[in-house]
């Protein structure tokens, strides 16, 4: 347990020495590549300005995920009460899955008024399907025997899905929700990209873009330290969330344990 967070911890340390060595003795401009101490002093300089555009990231985040967490679970359930439903609506949800993002952003940024809620489409709409296509997979995944064991009880089907399908499908739908918190993040990032190219000033996105533009690359790779470490935050706490759900009787939880 403990080289597991040693061990990243010592290589970012010598990554980040590297990466101050080179700069200093190549003596690189700070408009082109600033060094990790001239990024951390920033981060503390600029904080009152990247701090409000990292919580207008952070609130996108969040809402697209739990969009993306009710709607991909309520069609997950009818998908699998209904096999004609699913033949009907899943080929569509593949298709806004593997549409890019970045094509259909200036479209629903442009058709909806609100600058917030078309950026909270944009991250939804990256975010929805893993959850969606996983959840699925767990309440399809269930033992024949237990579907068995069931129906000679005389359950019926929704009995069949809150008492058994859904705690199946729980360790799928929770490795889908770690894949959607990352996602969100990107979606919301990259919708303000979107936004903020067009003039509207939104988060963490847009302060890139203004650093961009005004040559402050030191606040440029600040910002993009605190995406990094957002997601990161993320990860680890939905994570933490399977973990504390799944580790008293789920085999993957366990043998983490051991």
């Amino acid at each position: 347990m403990t080289a597991r967070f040693v061990a990243p911890i010592i290589v970012g340390i010598v990554m980040l020495a590297l990466w101050e060595a080179v700069v200093r003795v190549a003596e690189i401009p700070p408009y082109v590549l600033p060094g990790p101490v001239l990024v951390a002093k920033t981060l503390w300089t600029d904080w009152p300005t990247l701090w409000p555009a990292l919580v207008i990231t952070l609130e996108i985040t969040l809402q697209a995920l739990i969009a993306a967490v009710v709607v991909g679970v309520m069609l997950a359930v009818l998908f699998s009460l209904s096999r004609w439903i699913e033949l009907s609506f899943f080929p569509y949800a593949i298709i806004l899955q593997v549409t890019p993002i970045v094509a259909i952003a200036p479209l629903i940024i442009a058709w909806v008024d609100d600058v917030n809620l078309s950026l909270l489409i944009c991250a939804w709409l990256v975010a929805f399907f893993p959850i969606l296509s996983n959840t699925v997979l767990g309440l399809r995944s269930v033992d024949r025997n237990l579907l068995d064991l069931f129906e000679l009880y005389g359950a019926g089907r929704w009995r069949t899905l809150v008492d058994l399908r859904l705690p199946a499908a729980l360790p799928y739908f929770l490795g889908g929700l770690r894949i959607s918190g990352g996602l969100a993040l990107i979606g919301a990032v990259v919708a303000e990209f979107v936004a903020g190219s067009g003039g509207r000033e939104s988060g963490l996105a847009y302060r890139i873009l203004e650093s961009g533009y005004q040559l402050k690359i030191p606040r440029m790779f600040a910002a993009l330290v605190l995406i990094s470490l957002a997601g990161i935050a993320i990860y680890l706490l939905l994570s933490l969330l399977s973990h504390l759900l799944l580790r008293r009787w789920h085999e993957s939880a366990l043998s983490a344990e051991g």
